[in-house]
């Protein structure tokens, strides 16, 4: 019989977690971009004029619908589901403010708002996609 042999993690790692140093910072960037994206969101929506009102917008512009997306695609591998969540994001962004030229509505508050709730709409969504393909349980008393 032929023995397996594991290999060691890498002399930078956590024996403990597997994980190494630099993971541990994503949770924080993550939450730094969302709080960043939700002070961008309010300063647009209350009118604010303030230098980083431009950026701050922006970044929420394209995070919120990426954050949305990715929670949706969660059947591919982080790499794929990231490109895919940003040109997503893109074009969701693209469709909201088109349709809103198109219909002669086009303010930055109103973009702000229909891109929070395309955002808020797209997980939920996902999560009734999900609770349909679970079969039923069946309860025998």
């Amino acid at each position: 019989m032929q023995t397996i042999r594991l290999k060691s993690p890498p002399s930078g790692t956590d024996r403990d977690t597997g994980r190494s140093g630099g993971t541990d910072l994503l949770p924080l960037a993550a939450g730094a971009a969302v709080a960043v994206g939700g002070v961008g969101a309010a300063l647009a929506l209350f009118d604010l004029d303030v230098p980083l009102r431009g950026p701050c917008t922006l970044l929420f512009l394209i995070a919120a619908p990426a954050a949305a997306l990715a929670t949706a695609l969660r059947a591919l591998e982080p790499w794929g589901r990231a490109v895919a969540a940003v040109a997503g994001a893109l074009a969701v962004d693209v469709l909201v403010a088109q349709g809103m030229l198109a219909l002669h509505v086009w303010s930055v508050r109103g973009g702000v708002v229909a891109v929070a709730a395309l955002s808020a709409l797209a997980p939920l969504l996902a999560a009734a996609r999900h609770l349909r393909r679970r079969p039923a349980i069946r309860r025998t008393t």
